[in-house]
């Protein structure tokens, strides 16, 4: 079976045609992909500078700019293996708890039928469900690693009146439940000031391994790999 490809850029046009992650086709289902691209336009776990609900529909603009090929490797992915774009995942702009369980849902629903699924955010929260979907479905895969590229390690414990569910907490909500093992996890390019020290002495007292901005620059990318 032939995979999935972008149209020709030098037959049509790169900025005409329906707007999808790097111009793949749309799908309906994840049936014979190996990987589906979907957006999730949630913000509502933000406490400041809200506006990644627009992020997909960005994310896909902007990709309709980049070609088949990588220079350096000589790659073309898309003849590797099978990818579309199926569009957004279904949210509640004004409920998080629903918007959890319907993103878990629908993470769970792609990856039972074995194709693995890039995201689109988003704010940070949506990582949690994400994780709930792929151990929903695969549960022998629990608990997963992660790599992590981020300012902050998001394992704040709650928000605001004791809110547990927002964009600094899914990584501590993960490890609470098994999804993550934190002796698998590596943040790295951790910087920024705090609220306290209490986050980040959590994640070490778990076992997760920080490497600060400050560590990167001085080991160089090379070490830190």
């Amino acid at each position: 079976m032939t995979n999935p490809m972008p149209p020709d850029g030098m037959t049509k046009p790169r900025f005409a045609g329906p707007v999808t992650f790097m111009r793949l086709p749309q799908r309906e289902s994840a049936e014979g992909l190996d990987i589906a691209i979907i957006g999730i336009p949630f913000d509502g776990g933000t406490t400041n500078r809200p506006g990644t609900r627009h992020g997909p529909r960005e994310l896909r603009a902007s990709s309709t700019l980049m070609r088949r090929v990588n220079p350096v490797t000589g790659v073309a992915p898309y003849e590797l293996c099978a990818v579309a774009d199926l569009g957004d995942v279904t949210t509640n702009p004004v409920d998080v708890l629903e918007t959890l369980e319907l993103i878990t849902a629908q993470v769970a629903g792609i990856r039972a039928g074995g194709a693995w699924t890039l995201v689109a955010g988003g704010d940070h929260l949506i990582s949690l469900p994400i994780l709930r979907g792929i151990v929903r479905a695969r549960p022998a895969l629990a608990p997963l690693g992660m790599v992590h590229f981020d300012a902050h390690s998001d394992t704040n414990d709650s928000y605001f009146g004791g809110n547990r569910f927002t964009h600094g907490t899914p990584f501590r909500r993960a490890i609470e439940e098994g999804l993550l093992d934190p002796k698998r996890i590596v943040q790295i390019g951790i910087r920024g000031s705090l609220y306290a020290m209490d986050d980040m002495d959590w994640a070490r007292a778990q076992g997760v391994r920080i490497i600060t901005i400050e560590e990167c620059e001085r080991l160089g990318p090379d070490a830190v790999v």
